[in-house]
């Protein structure tokens, strides 16, 4: 399985989320466009993980769960890494929270232990919305800058799971499942 773990957003944010980027997908740029109801905030991939792994890992969400509060994630500005001469993923941004940082370096180590190492690159909470093609060149994103710019969206998500997710690679893109949920008080 190709698991990750995940704090979903709720339906009417994804929902305000895809509208607001629809201008910007609308340009026919190189880039494979996450699907409204995928759209999730990636806490740690783990990669591909044996099927028997499932019961030590939703433990691990457990105890990485464990005190957490309800989180209110507000959601706005756009970006892309690593620039906009090359982007590699188009995303929105979160503003800092404490109690997301918390939580992610909670994920970070109640799953180092079972083989997960600690990510080296420091947490910048992001939502993806989009990957751009491995081969596409520079000048294929032109205007790419300017229409995230003009892109309008301010919500807060109030997030009450974390989730191990399991993602499914698909021809249309890949398809999410969860497979443990554990709520959030």
């Amino acid at each position: 399985m190709r698991l990750f773990v995940a704090l979903n957003l709720p339906a009417p944010v994804r929902e305000a989320l895809w509208a607001a980027a629809a201008p910007v997908r609308e340009l026919e740029l190189p880039v494979k466009w996450v699907r409204g109801e995928g759209v999730h905030l990636t806490l740690k991939f783990l990669g591909d993980v044996a099927d028997e792994r499932e019961a030590e890992l939703g433990a691990a969400l457990t105890r990485a769960a464990a005190g957490t509060r309800t989180l209110s994630l507000a959601l706005g500005g756009f970006g892309v890494f690593p620039d906009f001469q090359r982007p590699r993923v188009v995303w929105v941004g979160i503003a800092p929270e404490p109690g997301l940082e918390i939580l992610q370096h909670r994920v970070e180590q109640e799953f180092a232990p079972l083989g997960f190492p600690t990510e080296g690159r420091p947490f910048r909470p992001h939502v993806t919305l989009g990957r751009a093609a491995r081969d596409a060149r520079p000048v294929s994103f032109t205007g790419l800058e300017a229409a995230l710019g003009r892109v309008e969206f301010a919500e807060t998500a109030v997030v009450c799971a974390l989730d191990l997710m399991q993602s499914t690679l698909q021809s249309g893109g890949p398809v999410y499942h969860v497979r443990h949920s554990e709520r959030l008080p």
